[in-house]
């Protein structure tokens, strides 16, 4: 079985690799660049595919596309965006690919990272000091970022001092050959993390192939499910491997998780099992009273997405409506089987993902 791989900083900083300032005093600029370029990013071309909610995707657009047109000419890099609902699989969010030289990506992964920063701070959906970007990478050059022993990966904490984590190929979907990276730190961390990556990625000759791959996960159908991309089948997939070995240095972000992750994986009730009628299924899971606004979201509209992403029905229990002998509110999905496993799929990893903050 495949392990996922989650690494945190030491406590002692290393400095960064050379293109990056190596000031750990430094804090972030909100109105210039973290990154400074360096000669060989301006001749070295390479791709970055980064995921964005859909929500905080017209922050990245502007009004009439005047931000991004705005990030391309401050950048120099080529900037794409999926369409409206055009998600990676098993998430809600949408694919944001830079193209150009390293430097160019460097700069306009700098100008959307304090974008979308500036966003959240504004509604209060981040932390004041971190913040977590994920990337996406085909699967055939992950082992390049691992290294041998994981040494490569742990380098490049080192030297960011951002937590890197790589998501388990038990965790790809079906008709899906990319895998996650989740950076966690601050701005400065984030972007000295993802030079590093993009920098790597560069010295593969394959890896250029991969700007021309398709935004949109397309080649199959699948019915009855809208906003779902063709090719990607969530009936029958695994669910992420959330009792994989944990390796690195102070793993921080994981602490307090394994143990409710460990019953995430099993959220039915006994005695509730999932019950079939006809081509119609319903699961219920139970969800701690105080985690039930991750999965709801601001105005709802995270439960709203996954509704429409899954085309599955997601009924909440009521406010002081606990299951028995418990503090856990009961969420119920019904609709075709594979919708429902998709949209319980999509709670998880909504959970999941907020308790590794």
């Amino acid at each position: 079985m495949s392990e996922a791989l989650d690494l945190s900083p030491m406590d002692t900083p290393e400095s960064p690799a050379s293109g990056y300032s190596t000031s750990p005093s430094r804090s972030p600029k909100r109105d210039g660049l973290i990154y400074e370029p360096s000669e060989d990013g301006s001749k070295t071309s390479s791709c970055l595919r980064l995921l964005v909610s859909n929500a905080a995707a017209g922050s990245v657009i502007g009004k009439g596309g005047a931000t991004v047109s705005d990030f391309q000419t401050q950048s120099g890099a080529r900037i794409q965006l999926s369409r409206n609902h055009e998600f990676f699989p098993g998430t809600t969010d949408r694919i944001i690919l830079v193209t150009g030289s390293i430097n160019e990506i460097l700069t306009a992964a700098n100008l959307i990272l304090q974008k979308l920063l500036s966003e959240a701070e504004d509604n209060n959906d981040v932390d004041e000091k971190t913040s977590q970007v994920r990337l996406v990478l085909p699967n055939s050059v992950c082992g390049g970022i691992i290294g041998k022993g994981g040494a490569t990966i742990k380098s490049f904490v080192e030297h960011s001092q951002a937590s890197i984590k790589l998501s388990s190929q038990d965790q790809i979907l079906p008709g899906v050959s990319d895998r996650l990276v989740t950076i966690t730190g601050t701005l400065e961390q984030q972007l000295r993390a993802i030079f590093l990556i993009v920098s790597k990625l560069a010295e593969d000759p394959n890896y250029a192939q991969y700007a021309n791959a398709p935004l949109s996960y397309t080649g199959g159908s699948v019915a009855g499910i809208q906003g779902i991309p063709g090719g990607y089948t969530p009936v029958g997939y695994g669910l992420p491997n959330y009792g994989s070995s944990v390796y690195g240095v102070n793993a921080r972000n994981n602490k307090g998780l394994m143990a409710p992750l460990v019953a995430m994986r099993s959220p039915l009730p006994i005695g509730v099992p999932l019950v079939a009628s006809g081509a119609l299924t319903s699961v219920k899971m139970a969800v701690p009273d105080d985690r039930v606004g991750v999965i709801v979201g601001r105005a709802g509209r995270t439960i709203l997405d996954i509704q429409q992403v899954s085309g599955a029905k997601i009924k909440i229990s009521d406010r002081g409506d606990f299951i028995s002998g418990t503090n856990d509110r009961q969420v119920t999905i019904s609709g075709p089987i594979d919708a429902v496993q998709h949209a319980r799929h999509m709670l998880e990893q909504r959970l999941s993902s907020d308790l590794e903050r």
